[in-house]
């Protein structure tokens, strides 16, 4: 898959500051350092990385570290995000944070994982959690 709505310009600074961003991993418990790059619609990037705890609950990861450094900017609004890990396979993310990122995000919002080799795939944010719920889930079940 190709991305026809991101310049090769700001792909290429968005697979960067993904890289950039695992390298601050604080990681001591699993060594399993994963960054994050999200890009909000008006171009501004936010990285994140994970950052683990003694009690393994309260860890966050990379992807939930970017938004709630975008949302607590004032931010609600995004282009793209990317994932990058030190591994040779690719990664994505986990399922509180494809439901946890669904609440901002677009259906077609390409998400990019990248490998330790800066290689890459793309793909529409509704391929990683085709039956999301949303509000419009929520509220209907509400009704009932």
């Amino acid at each position: 898959m190709t991305s026809g709505t991101l310049s090769k310009e700001e792909q290429e600074k968005l697979f960067s500051l993904a890289l950039t961003a695992r390298e601050t991993s604080y990681s001591p418990y699993s060594k399993f350092r994963v960054g994050a790059a999200l890009m909000a619609t008006d171009g501004t990037l936010f990285k994140g990385c994970n950052v683990e705890n003694a009690s393994y609950g309260a860890a966050i990861c990379a992807e939930r570290t970017a938004f709630v450094k975008a949302v607590s900017e004032g931010y609600l609004k995004f282009h793209a995000l990317a994932v990058s890990t030190d591994q040779d396979d690719f990664i994505s993310p986990c399922g509180i944070c494809r439901q946890f990122i669904s609440e901002f995000v677009s259906k077609d919002m390409p998400v990019f994982f990248l490998n330790k080799h800066g290689e890459h795939r793309e793909y529409k944010f509704e391929q990683l959690l085709p039956f999301a719920f949303d509000y419009d889930t929520s509220k209907e079940y509400l009704q009932k």
